[in-house]
């Protein structure tokens, strides 16, 4: 399967299912920028449950702008509010502390465009996951294609299908249960090696 997705902040689980199934996956690189969606916003699990980790954005006062124009605002300190969120919430799973280290430079250095961000995210997630991808790039924007399959779809945060995936661990799972497709982090924190085949030995379709 061939197919054309979004890059996200720490995709969830359904992009990284999407992805690790497809022989060769394309970024879509020309759209534009919308609020509300995965763009900019990732979910983890925090002790009281459900947890949105956003990144601000400065808008154009244009009525639209390309996602790969699109500037943080790095005036809120919000890597090191993200980066507190991430040990709140799972400095406790089995194999943070295995990942710290690789993920940590990633909330300290500056960064201008987020789309350039979302990017750098996605390449220490691959290589922590050891997912290797026959990754390409679009150029043009294309709104329908003939020849892959498309995921783009799965941007969008709000009213998300239930996915039919295996439940694995979770952090604070006593406390409020399972939740289903958080952020690649995720399953990455409580699956450690495990996760890759994880998300190999899923099925996702979009309806």
């Amino acid at each position: 399967m061939n197919i054309v997705i979004h890059p996200t902040y720490f995709p969830n689980i359904a992009h990284f299912v999407a992805m690790a199934n497809a022989k060769t996956v394309a970024f879509e690189m020309d759209d534009n920028f919308l609020k509300q969606t995965y763009r900019n916003r990732a979910y983890i699990y925090g002790a009281n449950g459900k947890l949105g980790l956003n990144i601000p954005v400065i808008h154009s006062q244009k009525n639209r702008q390309k996602y790969r124009d699109v500037k943080i605002f790095n005036e809120d300190n919000w890597q090191s509010l993200h980066w507190k969120s991430l040990l709140s919430a799972y400095r406790t799973s089995p194999f943070f502390e295995y990942y710290e280290d690789e993920l940590q430079h990633l909330f300290t250095e500056k960064a201008e465009f987020l789309l350039d961000f979302n990017l750098k995210c996605f390449e220490v997630i691959t290589d922590c996951l050891q997912l290797d991808l026959e990754l390409t790039k679009t150029e043009t924007y294309q709104k329908t294609y003939s020849d892959k399959t498309d995921f783009r779809p799965l941007v969008h945060a709000k009213k998300e299908p239930l996915y039919p995936f295996e439940s694995y661990t979770q952090v604070f799972n006593s406390k409020h249960g399972y939740i289903p497709n958080l952020s690649i982090l995720d399953l990455l924190f409580n699956e450690g090696p495990n996760a890759l085949n994880y998300l190999e030995a899923q099925n996702i379709s979009l309806l």
